[in-house]
């Protein structure tokens, strides 16, 4: 059974290299959320205005330091945990992993998934109030057990961190 199991990730992570797949998986996905969720999409508006708020960054990439640990890619349902990063780290320090996306121009660049010297540039240009000292790293592909966990345990501890550090907005990069 694990044989079977480990040779179905193993094809149906080729499969989520193709763009297209991708793409397709992504659209049922997106479609299957909206007809599921049982209430609204919380909105809360700017209490302040942009050019006095503290920004956070949180991508969903695989974005992590290069000395912590990588995210799990050998479960199929992903990892809920996340990985906290400085608003004064070096990009050379930053690595990607992640399997469910093509990363390679984010290897080279990471402001394209983490804009964080951009950040850096609309506070300089007072177009924001401040950068936040922390943000933050998902994997991205959460599924099946994880979602619980993601959403009771995880999001609600980054949500926490986020308060104590006054956030007034966050800017989210998907992958």
């Amino acid at each position: 059974m694990t044989e079977n199991r480990r040779l179905l990730d193993i094809i149906g992570n080729r499969l989520f290299a193709i763009p297209f797949v991708t793409q397709l998986w992504s659209r049922f996905a997106a479609r299957a959320s909206v007809e599921d969720a049982s209430e609204q999409v919380p909105f809360t508006p700017l209490r302040r205005p942009l050019s006095r708020c503290r920004v956070a960054l949180i991508t969903t990439g695989g974005l992590h330091l290069s000395e912590q640990e990588p995210f799990d890619m050998s479960d199929p349902d992903g990892e809920a945990s996340f990985r906290m990063l400085r608003a004064k780290l070096p990009p050379e320090q930053l690595t990607i992993t992640h399997r469910y996306y093509d990363h390679r121009d984010a290897d080279r660049d990471p402001q394209i998934i983490f804009p964080l010297d951009h950040l850096r540039e609309l506070a300089e240009r007072g177009v924001i109030g401040e950068v936040a000292p922390r943000h933050f790293g998902f994997m991205g592909h959460i599924e099946g057990r994880h979602l619980e966990i993601l959403t009771k345990r995880t999001a609600p501890a980054v949500a926490e961190m986020l308060k104590q550090d006054r956030v007034d907005a966050v800017i989210l990069t998907p992958a």
